[in-house]
């Protein structure tokens, strides 16, 4: 594993907290062996109750022991490791209940003294999962769970995850299947043991089980399998046609296809179809964790914006799991992620997870241009926080700022824009890249280049912002450097990529279908680019454009539009009031709102009519869009 790069920087810093680490009595993690394999055993059948039952034996020595609880999650790239919903624990040694104490500055650090003459410990505990999605999200329910090992498991301070070996093994409802990147060593009745693996991987590698379980094979007569692992509701949630199995297959292809090379020695995506268990969307190097609704599967067309989870998730394995920021690629779970490269890790994978989309057919070209125009129409007229006080580089530290917690102005303080703000510097850097070249190198070069290297490895290459630039110069020279950090650190517009791919971004008064899909699924309407807000079930005001039209007139998020000019609110009076407004003489719009227990009419003296964003052909400049999307043969 590559973390020598890492380490002399850690290092300097003490792993970024000296003074808290040694104020809290936390031992800094050793990249030395741990002595012993800790086995942890999980009981996962009190579906009825929600709970996950722990027994783990952890091999110490006598004297002070430190025990973690994860904190800092890869793929939430923040500290949000669920230490609320941990209960019960008791540490034993030889038979004797040995007192714990937490930590006061450091809730997820326990310590406990290990007697003489002890040779492991003994901690049980539960894990209490939501029992609603006020909560948090629900991981158990009658039918499936979804298991993750960091909120089942404590393991040893001083220690780098890696080098700490574990013999986990669960027990589930009678029955029930499991998909898993995890290997089998064996099975008795329910319980199945895993082969060893050392504590960074295992964490790395979650559960999906259920009652309804299927298994699709994604690369038939592969060396290296990839399947799908689905886990529904019914039967029925769970019926895969043929048609998009083959859909799927053609991503695993086109993905290989760019990067020439893949990072695992098998992969799993582990498919929750339900409206009970709460949706995700989480990468692991040998699988991912995709959340989708119920009718996923059976209302094909209806979910058509929702498939590019499969390829932005399946994406991360190359981008973000095996080259991963150095900042991020931390010795263990309760050291501080630091996010500066996010825009790489997620803001690539977001691009790819796009163009993927639509080479493997997943998308076609207009859905995916569509998804383009949302995006652009953000970072044209709907985030003025970034075109005035923010910048996308900022935004990378949202993961701790906010910890994707609502905001009252999202569009102001800006939110996690490296994911879509990141996409859009990426295609800019495409369109460069091409032209540098002649058209001979493209964004497809970069991702052979940087991260389709190293075949089957599956350990972590870290980078920094200076590999990123050098392997950009390595394809065609030019001053990356401060092409990049004008993006990331400026004001500016960031939608050259669309007029340099020889596309125009325009706004009409007719929604895209894309448009229509989210706000169909999302159950909202979008007047963002027109009165500046969008509103929700019951004319719920969710966000409110930061000086736009309905925020000038007094309008903010959270309350309720009653009624539209003397009508009880409905959306397409609300558009048709909209319009007539744009014509001659048209009447400025009325909108009684309920803010608390108060009512008032507000005026709206907008006249622009609706606005949807499109993208349209410039016939001016070649179409390298269309190339870009296009599926590789080869």
């Amino acid at each position: 594993m590559k973390f020598t790069r890492i380490a002399s920087a850690f290092a300097a810093t003490a792993f970024g907290l000296s003074s808290f680490g040694a104020f809290a009595g936390v031992a800094p993690p050793q990249d030395v062996p741990y002595q012993g394999t800790l086995k942890i055993d999980v009981d996962a059948t009190d579906v009825a109750h929600r709970i996950f039952r722990v027994h783990e034996v952890i091999p110490a020595q006598p004297g002070p022991l430190t025990l973690l609880y994860p904190q800092w999650i890869p793929g939430n790239h923040s500290p949000t490791g669920p230490i609320d919903k941990m209960a019960g624990l008791v540490v034993t040694a030889d038979g004797r209940t040995l007192t714990w104490k937490r930590d006061p500055l450091n809730v997820y650090a326990f310590q406990v003294e290990v007697p003489q003459g002890a040779s492991a410990v003994d901690v049980a505990f539960q894990f209490l999962s939501p029992q609603d999605r006020r909560e948090g999200r629900v991981v158990m329910t009658p039918e499936m769970l979804n298991l993750q090992w960091n909120t089942v498991s404590l393991y040893p301070a001083g220690y780098y995850a890696r080098r700490i070996q574990t013999e986990p093994s669960v027990t589930l409802p009678a029955g029930w299947q499991a998909g898993t990147a995890l290997e089998v060593a064996s099975k008795e009745g329910d319980t199945i043991h895993f082969k060893p693996i050392n504590y960074d991987d295992l964490v790395d590698s979650p559960i999906m089980a259920g009652r309804y379980f299927k298994r699709v094979d994604l690369d038939p007569g592969a060396k290296v399998a990839v399947f799908m692992d689905l886990v529904g509701d019914d039967a029925k949630a769970i019926d895969i046609k043929p048609e998009q199995i083959k859909l799927f297959r053609g991503l695993i292809q086109q993905m290989y296809r760019m990067y020439g090379t893949h990072h695992y020695n098998h992969y799993d995506f582990l498919v929750s179809v339900s409206d009970k268990l709460s949706g995700i969307g989480l990468e692991h190097h040998r699988s991912s964790e995709d959340g989708v609704a119920a009718d996923f599967f059976t209302e094909w067309k209806k979910h058509a914006m929702d498939r590019d989870l499969f390829s932005h998730e399946f994406n991360h394995s190359w981008d973000g799991k095996y080259r991963r920021g150095a900042d991020l690629a931390t010795p263990n779970y309760n050291v501080p992620m630091s996010d500066t490269l996010l825009w790489v890790y997620e803001g690539q994978t977001q691009f790819w997870g796009d163009v993927m989309a639509a080479r493997s057919g997943l998308w076609t070209d207009e859905q995916a241009r569509d998804e383009l125009a949302l995006v652009g129409a953000v970072y044209d007229k709907g985030r003025p926080g970034l075109a005035s006080f923010r910048s996308v580089q900022d935004t990378t530290n949202d993961p701790v700022i906010a910890q994707r917690a609502p905001l009252p102005y999202r569009n102001y303080q800006a939110s996690e824009d490296y994911y879509n703000a990141g996409a859009l510097i990426w295609l800019e850097v495409d369109s460069q890249l091409r032209a540098l070249s002649g058209g001979k190198k493209s964004i497809d070069t970069f991702g052979k280049d940087f991260f389709g290297v190293n075949p089957g490895a599956w350990d972590v290459d870290t980078y920094t912002f200076g590999d990123v630039v050098k392997t950009l110069n390595g394809i065609a020279p030019y001053d990356w450097a401060a092409f990049l950090r004008t993006r990331l650190d400026g004001h500016g517009p960031l939608i050259g990529g669309l007029a340099s791919h020889g596309w125009k971004l325009v706004y009409t008064d007719k929604p895209s279908e894309a448009m229509k899909a989210v706000e169909a699924h999302r159950h909202y309407v979008d007047l963002t680019y027109s009165l500046g807000l969008s509103i929700g079930k019951g004319g719920s005001i969710g966000d409110v454009l930061w000086d736009g039209p309905a925020f000038k007139a007094g309008i903010s998020p959270g309350m309720t539009v009653v009624a539209v000019n003397n009508r009880d609110y409905d959306a397409d009076e609300l558009k048709d009031a909209i319009t007539a407004a744009a014509k001659d003489h048209g009447q400025p719009i009325d909108l009684l709102v309920k803010n608390f227990n108060e009512y008032k009419t507000v005026r709206i003296d907008y006249r622009g009519g609706l606005k949807y964003p499109h993208l349209q052909r410039d016939s001016a400049r070649p179409d390298t869009l269309t190339t870009l999307l296009k599926a590789r043969s080869n």
